[in-house]
């Protein structure tokens, strides 16, 4: 209390003691106090909603970040508080305010609990020597927290005038009768109520009024934020109404705790407040600021994910006793496991399955496949050597703590740095990373995402050159970097090639876009839509499956505005149960997304990139004097396109269509270039597993 006492009652106390010089009333000072330190503190108001507005301009942005990764905690942590960086927002900064309050009333009790000090302007050691005087006048020990209100009190009372008189001749150069005055000047009653006292719970009297106005005053308050201000007109109702019934709670508590002066201050500071409110909001009108349309779209976005999460919670309720049992049971095998795979969901086996094939072919190898999916076709399989597991995203993080196996393969980055850790029980197991791309793992994967790997499979060249660059710049243990290639593209490849080729009439342009943000769809989709809708030209619109997901009413408003030219030559594709049209096509347009690769690399036909915002996942990618595959192969694969330059889209897709047999020959080189054992990749990783296992076992 001595530092509040110093640091903040003191110069509140000089404030207190002006407000009282001028008014002569207590009360009255007390009010004008309040109004001073809000209209001091306005500046800091202007701030506070500058900065809330802020906030909710963003919200639609958060929102669709939230919902763009939902689920994934960490990336959505992450892009949030980039766009807080970009955007200068602080979300501390709504928290000042409430300690500014907390700071004043502790000042304000410390001025309320000492007006000797502040209003009377009486020094610490004289105001000392009096407590200690009148404690023995009152035959107590100590006077207690109101010790200098005592004081006064006794003070005022003409029969202790001689008794405190007789202090003098321990006061050299000390006015005593000067002070006794003062103090006897000191009235704290205002409108009947002596602020100095501390209203009693019961009997019930006129001080009761406080607390009663303070929870008043504060509900009033809360009212008008949950309706009127910037920030808490946004909260769930649940959470505005729980703080209000707190708040209220706590505000008559408290005045029942202090002295009636303290309540009198909570009163006018929140009668105050809501002035200020309102006041700001027509300084700085939300609306002129925020887009609550964007706001209310992105809500409803959100609310329509979180439904879904819930009905995919509810759908998963009836696993749960299978999750305990294979939990149980993958623990409880005392028999040596040599292999582990982890598949995020049913979709993850096509990254494993060449290799797994290779595995049992060649080897008695028994493998552990974990997957946080009930509905994994794994479950499916009839292979006695795999032993299949559901984990669900929660048990699968103290699964992994307690993994006990030589070796753990996964598709999944960021192992050590998130919430799936190495294990706790053995040092000495191999976690390999396999990629599901051909993609440059420094700008697509987060910083620092495989550095907690022992071994990656790298697709080509450019994952080595990367890998040891990295390991380089931050100092890292060498990994092992096994050349393996990329065994889905093989497979993609093969099934290519014996998918029959017939000749369209028309020549078929698929635009197939990432989900990023700012992808084609929300670019340019009109203007190539425009350019490409051409004689001799079939037009398939084919938006990424969680584009559709999330932005139905987008993929409405296309249909609606091309409704009238919609049909056998210009489709919007939606049903996402077939890729028969991906690579039957004889064009691609895309802009980051993966499948512009995996099309060109897998059929040899051109693809024509169109260069909307990169997505970089790790903002440290140009660390390293690499160029990322992403970014230097486009070119080599067809063509690209500014979005200052889509006016040349259309002409530049009839060339590229125009020169097949070229295009064959030029993506073939550089595939042969890029990717390690062409037609092998599988067969490579199954080699190194079954090689480093044998050897293990020997």
């Amino acid at each position: 209390m001595s530092l509040i006492n110093t640091f903040i009652g003191t110069p509140l106390g000089w404030l207190m003691w002006l407000c009282y010089r001028l008014v002569g009333s207590y009360g009255i000072a007390i009010l004008l106090f309040t109004l001073l330190s809000k209209i001091i503190l306005l500046p800091l108001s202007v701030v506070v909603q500058k900065n809330s507005i802020k906030m909710i301009r963003l919200q639609p942005e958060i929102n669709r970040i939230t919902a763009q990764h939902y689920g994934d905690k960490d990336t959505i942590s992450d892009e949030t508080i980039a766009l807080y960086k970009r955007e200068k927002y602080s979300p501390m900064l709504g928290m000042v305010p409430m300690i500014v309050q907390i700071i004043l009333v502790l000042g304000l009790i410390n001025v309320i609990y000492n007006p000797m000090q502040h209003l009377l302007r009486v020094d610490a050691a004289t105001c000392k020597t009096f407590v200690a005087a009148t404690a023995q006048l009152l035959g107590v020990s100590e006077l207690g927290s109101g010790a200098q209100l005592k004081v006064i009190e006794a003070m005022r009372d003409p029969a202790n005038y001689d008794y405190f008189m007789g202090l003098a001749a321990s006061l050299p150069g000390v006015d005593v009768s000067a002070i006794i005055s003062a103090a006897q000047s000191v009235n704290t009653v205002f409108l009947g109520i002596n602020l100095s006292q501390v209203p009693p719970v019961w009997p019930i009297s006129l001080i009761t009024i406080v607390p009663l106005l303070s929870c008043g005053s504060t509900f009033l308050l809360c009212w008008a934020q949950n309706r009127d201000n910037v920030l808490q007109k946004e909260q769930g109702f649940l959470s505005r109404w729980g703080v209000t019934i707190f708040t209220v709670a706590f505000s008559t508590y408290f005045t029942y705790l202090v002295p009636a002066g303290v309540g009198v201050y909570w009163i006018a500071s929140n009668l105050f407040a809501i002035a200020n409110l309102y006041f700001m909001n027509f300084l700085y009108k939300p609306s002129k600021y925020i887009d609550y349309e964007a706001l209310e779209e992105s809500k409803k976005e959100l609310e329509e994910l979180k439904a879904k999460d819930a009905q995919k919670k509810k759908e998963l309720e009836p696993y749960k006793k299978q999750e305990k049992e294979d939990y149980h049971r993958f623990l409880s095998d005392k028999e040596k496991k040599q292999l582990v795979f982890y598949s995020e969901g049913s979709g993850f086996y096509k990254y494993f399955a060449g290799m797994i094939d290779y595995v049992l072919k060649n080897s008695d190898l028994v493998i552990h496949y974990i997957t946080s999916d009930p509905k994994d076709a794994i479950f499916q399989m009839n292979e006695p050597r795999i032993k299949p597991y559901y984990i669900g995203e929660m048990k699968l993080i103290t699964l992994m703590m307690k993994m006990d196996a030589d070796m753990v393969i996964m598709t999944m980055p960021d192992l050590e740095t998130y919430h799936i850790k190495r294990s706790l029980v053995r040092k000495d197991i191999e976690y390999i990373y396999t990629d599901h791309g051909v993609s440059s793992d420094n700008m697509t994967l987060r910083t620092h995402a495989l550095d907690h790997y022992d071994t990656l499979f790298a697709v080509g060249p450019h994952q080595v050159e990367e890998a040891r660059a990295i390991e380089k710049l931050y100092n890292l243990k060498p990994r092992r970097l096994v050349k393996v290639g990329y065994g889905l593209l093989d497979e993609m490849t093969e099934a290519w090639e014996n998918t029959p080729k017939v000749p369209h009439e028309k020549k078929t342009i698929l635009v197939a876009p990432s989900w990023q943000k700012d992808n084609i769809m929300d670019s340019c989709i009109d203007t190539l839509i425009e350019q490409f809708l051409r004689p001799g030209v079939r037009l398939i619109i084919r938006p990424h499956p969680q584009y559709v997901r999330l932005y139905g009413e987008k993929i409405e408003g296309l249909e609606a505005r091309y409704k009238d030219k919609l049909g056998e030559d210009f489709v919007i594709q939606t049903d996402f149960s077939s890729t028969d049209t991906v690579y039957s096509a004889d064009l691609l347009v895309t802009d980051w997304s993966n499948v512009g690769f995996e099309f060109a690399l897998s059929t040899l036909k051109p693809v024509l990139y169109i260069n909307t915002p990169m997505k970089i996942m790790n903002p440290e990618y140009d660390k390293i004097d690499v160029v990322p595959f992403d970014i230097r192969i486009r070119g080599q694969l067809g063509g690209e396109l500014g979005l200052d330059e889509l006016q040349k889209a259309g002409d530049m897709a009839m060339d590229l269509l125009s020169r097949p047999e070229e295009f064959r020959e030029t993506i073939q080189a550089v595939k042969e270039k890029e990717i390690y054992n062409l037609g092998h990749g599988a067969e490579a990783a199954g080699r190194y597993i079954v090689r480093r296992l044998e050897g293990k076992k020997r």
